[in-house]
């Protein structure tokens, strides 16, 4: 079945990880109509536009734990002794690597900055899955963008893992000066695409960011892991596998919704 908009809408509830079984009615909306979108700006993409988070859901966050076993703290412990805003003006491009340096704990002291990157690079390493799910949309000729929260170090995540070989760093904060949740970095994106909102489906590892896709009228999936985000993304119709791989029956929505509430 191919993408379209209403779709998008009616599925909503099921990309915030509710899965309420739909009503009678609503599956006659569903069935009776079927629009469908035109192709997108460039011939060899189409749409929805796929707009991926990229720390804990496309690569692993080393902050969690490599992090504080490079500094010999608890996460507890780091957390209560960094500058409560230094990374994140890091992530919005405002100060430099060397700024942060310098603030990156309350109490100014020093550390091997040097040593704490090597300790990030090492962290990073694709989620389960999530590489192969990225070729098959990019076989698929999707057009796919990195829409995260991160500082100038993402170049560190591409030249360990090569994540542009599937999609383009379009929408980095440290880049745009904006971060996740904050709407005008959802109209920024859609500005620069051309697209209407419905046309992109977001996908992130949390919830308020996801929110915050869906309330600008994007299609937000909650990503939990590349399992279940493949089955949300063949819902919506979106081509997963090769279309030279012939043996593998996709999912039809119209199957997965066609049972009332009794």
């Amino acid at each position: 079945m191919p993408w379209s908009p209403l779709m998008a809408l009616f599925l909503r509830p099921t990309l915030l990880s509710v899965r309420p079984t739909p009503t009678l009615k609503s599956v006659k909306i569903a069935h009776s109509m079927k629009p469908s979108f035109s192709s997108s700006s460039s011939e060899k993409s189409k749409l929805p536009i796929l707009l991926f988070d990229v720390m804990d859901t496309i690569v692993r966050d080393p902050f969690y734990e490599d992090v504080p076993g490079f500094f010999r703290m608890t996460l507890k412990e780091l957390i209560e002794c960094k500058h409560p805003t230094a990374w994140i003006e890091f992530e919005e491009g405002r100060i430099n690597e060397m700024e942060l340096a310098g603030k990156f704990f309350k109490d100014g002291r020093s550390f091997d900055m040097e040593g704490l990157k090597e300790c990030m690079r090492r962290g990073y390493s694709y989620i389960d899955g999530v590489e192969e799910l990225l070729r098959s949309l990019k076989k698929n000729n999707y057009e796919i963008h990195a829409f995260t929260n991160y500082p100038i170090w993402y170049t560190m995540i591409e030249d360990k893992l090569n994540i542009s070989t599937y999609l383009s760093w379009t929408f980095c904060s440290c880049v745009t000066g904006k971060r996740k949740p904050a709407a005008d970095f959802y109209w920024e994106a859609l500005r620069h695409l051309e697209v209407e909102p419905a046309s992109c489906v977001f996908i992130d590892d949390r919830m308020a960011n996801v929110e915050a896709a869906v309330n600008v009228g994007m299609v937000g999936l909650h990503f939990k892991d590349s399992v279940s985000l493949q089955h949300d993304l063949s819902i919506l119709g979106i081509e997963i596998d090769s279309p030279a791989d012939k043996c593998h029956q996709k999912l039809d929505p119209a199957i997965l919704i066609k049972e009332p509430l009794s």
